[in-house]
């Protein structure tokens, strides 16, 4: 039965990657890579790696795609005050 959960999780984790390089709007792609990093702490999970899967929940679901964001705000901000 665990083999057939890693199966699935490998063929959505790959579909989420998938997802995220088709993207056009950035914000769009940040907010796919948000999930593509649960998509693999679920899958570490399965494999049983628990150390893996804290660590990805906390830097590829939430740290990354935060610092992702905020670049991506903070360039439009200042491409809007050089037209204005």
């Amino acid at each position: 039965m665990i083999e057939i959960l890693q199966a699935v999780m490998l063929v959505m984790v790959a579909a989420g990657a998938l997802a995220v390089t088709r993207a056009r709007d950035r914000v769009r792609q940040v907010l796919l890579l948000s999930g593509y990093g649960l998509l693999l702490a679920i899958l570490f999970f399965t494999f049983q790696a628990p150390d893996v899967t804290l660590s990805e929940l906390t830097v590829g679901t939430v740290v990354l795609p935060m610092i992702l964001l905020l670049a991506i705000f903070k360039v439009r901000r200042g491409e809007r005050g050089r037209e204005e």
